[in-house]
């Protein structure tokens, strides 16, 4: 029996184990793909540290984003080989989790593609979860999300409206920007550490409000020195941290959507006054209700990456494979992470 490398976590809240496991067979429909890149992201550290999502099946193997190789192919696959470059969201188990050289995938899954010939494993890897936490609320039909775009229509235009990004240089964040930019916004007002400015402009950023000189009870005000335009779409990727909901919220011009990096937590007590309504669900496209919709993101999320239009994260890459995640993991508790995303080659596990 063949044996890989794997970062078991056990139980809830304990620590990792460095583990010598089979390599998963493929069932019918599924394929095995080598690993060569994860990217790490906060759930992950929340999961191991406080137990944050309910029904995980213990023992699991952590680590959603996944891009690697097609290594074996089940029976009745379809549409890819062995040696197929791909890039796909992976589950919290031991056969089908990012963090172990080899790991299990359904192709009926819809979050599952190829990945562009010029653009490397650990750029990819960048992408899955992130990229979906910000386009399911903001492009997918209501009442899921915003529906600024829920079938990639490239007619589709929001020229000389304003966008604002709350949590801009984070992995979400990046992205979110990336998105307002692809649907045309003339102005996309971030608020991010102006160590990032540069970067973010590159993205598709216009203007920089720098959250370690404006604290998010002021923003509002601060948006009237960028704009007298009134601000009818806000996204806040720091929707997790205390109090960017609510900035977010009042940011919000009456009529306005507000989409958030979680499923939402403020109630809508003045929407029906206002207009104003909150979408905020998980990053899944596998789940419901975010299935049908996910279908039509993974068929255009390749092109779009081909194309320049989506980018990857900047990223830090760990040495030592599996065997760095244990130390890097808290840096996302404690801020230690800005403006990069974490990934880990398993293949380099000693």
């Amino acid at each position: 029996m063949s044996l890989q490398k794997a970062l078991v976590l056990e139980k809830a809240k304990t620590p990792f184990v460095l583990s010598s496991i089979p390599i998963p067979k493929p069932g019918a429909g599924e394929i095995v793909v080598k690993v060569l890149a994860c990217a790490l992201n906060p759930v992950d550290a929340a999961v191991q540290a406080i137990d944050i999502i309910p029904n995980v099946p213990y023992p699991a193997v952590l680590g959603l984003d996944v891009a690697g190789d097609v290594e074996e192919v089940g029976e009745g696959v379809e549409g890819y080989v062995k040696g197929d470059r791909v890039f796909l969201s992976a589950g919290y188990s031991m056969a089908y989790g990012g963090l172990q050289q080899y790991t299990l995938k359904s192709v009926a899954d819809p979050d599952i593609g190829k990945i562009p010939s010029h653009i490397s494993y650990s750029e990819t890897a960048t992408i899955p979860l992130t990229f979906a936490t910000a386009a399911i609320p903001l492009l997918s039909a209501n009442p899921i999300g915003a529906g600024l775009n829920p079938h990639f229509d490239p007619k589709v235009s929001f020229d000389g409206e304003p966008a604002l990004v709350i949590g801009g240089g984070s992995s979400v964040g990046q992205f979110a920007i990336q998105i307002y930019k692809y649907l045309g916004f003339s102005t996309i007002i971030t608020y991010a550490s102006s160590k990032h400015t540069e970067y973010l402009k590159s993205l598709g950023a216009t203007h920089i409000i720098d959250r370690t000189q404006v604290s998010l009870s002021t923003l509002p005000d601060a948006l009237k020195s960028v704009t007298s335009q009134p601000i009818k779409n806000v996204y806040v990727a720091s929707g997790i941290r205390e109090g960017g909901e609510e900035a977010g919220y009042a940011c919000l011009a009456h009529g306005g959507q507000l989409v958030v990096a979680i499923p939402v937590t403020k109630k809508q007590e003045d929407a029906e006054a206002t207009g104003r309504r909150i979408y905020g669900v998980y990053g899944s496209a596998k789940i419901e209700p975010n299935i049908e919709f996910g279908k039509e993101m993974w068929k255009n999320l390749p092109r779009l990456v081909d194309e320049g239009v989506i980018k990857p994260n900047r990223l830090e890459v760990l040495p030592k494979g599996l065997l760095s995640v244990p130390d890097a993991l808290p840096r996302f508790l404690t801020g230690g992470v800005s403006g990069v995303k974490l990934v880990v080659n398993p293949q380099d596990t000693v």
